[in-house]
Parts: C-alpha cells; sequence; structure tokens
C-alpha cells in the first residue's frame, strides 16, 4: 500500500460528512437527546424508568430518521435538480459560442 492509497479515519469521516452532511448532523443530534433525556431522567418525577427510556429512544431515533430524510431529499434534489439545471446552461453556453 502505497502513500497515497492510505487515507486514515479522520480524514475518511470528513470527506464523507461532506459527502453527505445530514450523517454527522443525525449523530450529533441523537448524542444530544440521549445527555440531555439521561440528564432529565432524575427529575422523571412519577414517570417509570421504562416510559422514561422509551420516550428518550423515541425522539433519538425520530431525530435520526428525520436527519436521514432530509439527507435524501437532499441528495435527491442535487441529482435530479440541480445537475439537469447545470447540464442545460452548458449546452445553452454552447450553443451561444458557436
Amino acid at each position: 500500500m502505497t502513500v497515497m492509497e492510505y487515507e486514515d479515519n479522520e480524514s475518511k469521516f470528513m470527506r464523507k460528512a461532506k459527502e453527505n452532511p445530514f450523517v454527522p448532523i443525525g449523530m450529533a443530534g441523537f448524542f444530544g437527546i440521549v445527555a440531555y433525556r439521561l440528564y432529565k431522567m432524575k427529575s422523571r418525577g412519577d414517570t417509570k424508568m421504562s416510559v422514561h427510556l422509551i420516550h428518550m429512544r423515541v425522539a433519538a431515533q425520530g431525530f435520526v430518521v428525520g436527519a436521514m430524510t432530509l439527507g435524501v431529499v437532499y441528495s435527491m434534489y442535487k441529482e435530479y435538480i440541480l445537475k439537469p439545471a447545470q447540464a442545460q446552461k452548458a449546452l445553452e453556453q454552447k450553443a451561444k459560442e458557436k
């Protein structure tokens, strides 16, 4: 393996984060919600522990699914709206040059 083929984990993560920016947002939201709900566990009142944990899991999963959905919509927008528009502009520029 040469030096050019080697890619450390940090640069691989940064490259992947640039390709799909909603993945790190989903991860950050997940950990943020879990940390917040664990902090609030002290003041849960009469709520059973299992119910509190289920609510935490549902909130965290909901955030991740929402981030993934937004990521898919964003990638579809880039692929099916922006690319054809750029291709159309390039064709118009080519036609003007002739």
